[in-house]
């Protein structure tokens, strides 16, 4: 039989004792204490660069800490890999599934393991323990289907079944619900709250405040490397939390002003596109943003999004229909020209499409006008105009870098976010596309782009906010529409929008409005 026949103990607690892991100019954990009990679920909180995931990384195995230590029921271990970390019956999901998507779900918890059969596998024992697994904790999927076959949702259970099935007794959970739709998040926290009821432990990692208290026992704080506290999740609010996280006070509702929405800046007309495997990618979108308003467009990541984004700035050829930027048609127009009537495109990926990670924050700031005056002339680049120009939007965007020569693959986060904002608002645009904005941020930097966000709207720009996060569209949409499988599910003014409608949209399910 494929399911490992190790020596997993049944875990009692995990405790981490003073732990120190240094990087070359950074030291990530600060003897950092953090412990774990069976039946809890313990969250682990923090900003980006806090040393949440290195902490996590030394107790999966992934690193080796250079000071400290980890007890296992009170006995110290020493993990040198992270098969060590499951023989000790820890597992770990991470934030970005590790799954083969042309294999079936038996096959990806196979993968990797011995056969009892030598050569020859034994699948059908692994779907028949994966089916006892499934009706045990409610992780009912096909061990027979395909992983391409399966939602977001779903593929997520096959990372926990995998985990539980090499016998794990403590769960770490990395940003679990990131890309689930509200149906999910609530199916997922059914499920961690069965596998606690029946002695698992889990740590719960996520940028999501309110989902922590949801569903944690105990909450840990991490800033700058260093544990800030540990609380019982019944005796915390999220401002406390985000105050321990960022060592201030924190909105999560931005305030915005009533604003009457002006003419129609963007619009896309019954538009069809492919995907990169020349698979049907639009079908039919139909939307417009007006001066003055934020579209937020939300929709599980997958379902036509990243494509939309393409098209409107000017990536990706339109099969059928038409785009209309400030009244003209630039269906077939060139990014540059688009650029210079007025769209500024924030994109989903940050470090490939949005920076070229080698330059300097200074080369990054002028992409789009390098070879315009005053940053150059004839030809030539002015070097005096280039850094007055730089350090004017270092300071006014707030961006923390060495100097305006440091390579903008240094800084964090939040930082090249920074950038590729400073670069692109500050050239005045009338429309923004704005994909997947604070991805991966923390609260600090999300916070910081919804404000900047919220200036430009009030400057009479147009917005397209596409999001995964549900709670970032309804703070800061005045429209809201959702896509499906590259349909236009539905539309919602934003006041007036039911997340649990929201949800079954995202999930392909028609709903009278």
């Amino acid at each position: 039989m494929a399911t490992p026949q190790l020596a997993t103990p049944r875990l009692t607690s995990v405790e981490m004792r003073g732990i120190v892991k240094r990087f070359p100019g950074v030291v990530a954990n600060d003897h950092v204490d953090f412990d774990v009990h069976a039946g809890e679920v313990h969250a682990l909180l923090g900003e980006n660069g806090a040393g949440k995931s290195t902490l996590m990384k030394i107790l999966y195995g992934m690193y080796r800490p250079d000071e400290g230590q980890i007890l296992i029921n009170g006995q110290p271990v020493t993990f040198h890999s992270p098969l060590d970390a499951i023989r000790h019956g820890i597992g770990m999901v991470h934030q970005h599934f590790m799954l083969v998507e042309t294999l079936t779900v038996a096959e990806n918890v196979a993968l990797g393991l011995p056969s009892s059969r030598g050569l020859l596998t034994d699948l059908d024992r692994v779907a028949a323990r994966l089916r006892e697994l499934g009706e045990q904790y409610g992780l009912h999927v096909d061990p027979d289907a395909y992983i391409w076959q399966l939602s977001v949702g779903q593929q997520q259970r096959v990372e926990i079944l995998k985990v539980l099935y090499r016998g794990a007794s403590l769960l770490i959970l990395d940003e679990p619900t990131a890309v689930l739709t509200p149906q999910e998040v609530r199916e997922l926290f059914r499920v961690i709250r069965q596998m606690v009821a029946q002695g698992h432990s889990v740590v719960f990692i996520s940028h999501k405040l309110h989902e922590v208290l949801a569903i944690s026992d105990r909450i840990t704080v991490l800033r700058d490397g260093r544990k800030i506290g540990t609380v019982p999740a019944s005796e915390t609010t999220k401002e406390d939390l985000a105050r321990w996280m960022v060592g201030r006070e924190v909105s999560f509702r931005p305030e915005k002003a009533h604003i009457t929405p002006g003419a129609t800046l963007l619009a896309v007309e019954h538009v069809h596109a492919l995907s990169d495997r020349g698979t049907p990618a639009l079908r039919g979108v139909s939307l417009q943003v007006r001066a003055g308003e934020i579209l937020g467009l939300a929709g599980v990541s997958g379902n036509g999004q990243k494509e939309l984004a393409e098209v409107i700035a000017g990536l990706r050829p339109v099969t059928q229909g038409r785009v209309l930027l400030l009244g003209q048609d630039v269906t077939h127009a060139r990014p540059e020209v688009r650029a210079d009537m007025g769209l500024a495109y924030i994109p989903e990926e940050r470090m490939r499409e949005g920076v070229i990670k080698q330059f300097s924050v200074a080369e990054n700031f002028i992409l789009r006008d390098h070879f315009k005056p005053p940053f150059a002339r004839r030809g030539i680049l002015q070097p005096r105009a280039i850094a007055e120009h730089s350090d004017r939007l270092i300071q006014a965007y707030q961006i923390k870098t060495p100097s305006r020569e440091t390579p903008v693959q240094t800084l964090s986060g939040g930082n090249i976010q920074k950038v590729v904002l400073a670069r692109e608002l500050s050239r005045g645009p009338k429309v923004i596309l704005a994909a997947q904005p604070t991805r991966g941020l923390d609260i600090g930097a999300t916070e910081y782009v919804h404000g900047q966000l919220l200036k430009q709207r009030e400057a009479g720009a147009a917005i397209l906010l596409i999001s995964e996060d549900l709670d970032e569209i309804l703070a800061l949409a005045d429209r809201i529409v959702v896509m499906y499988e590259g349909r236009i599910m539905g539309e919602v003014p934003a006041d007036q929008a039911d997340p649990e409608r929201l949800g079954l949209w995202m999930a392909g399910v028609s709903t009278q409005a």
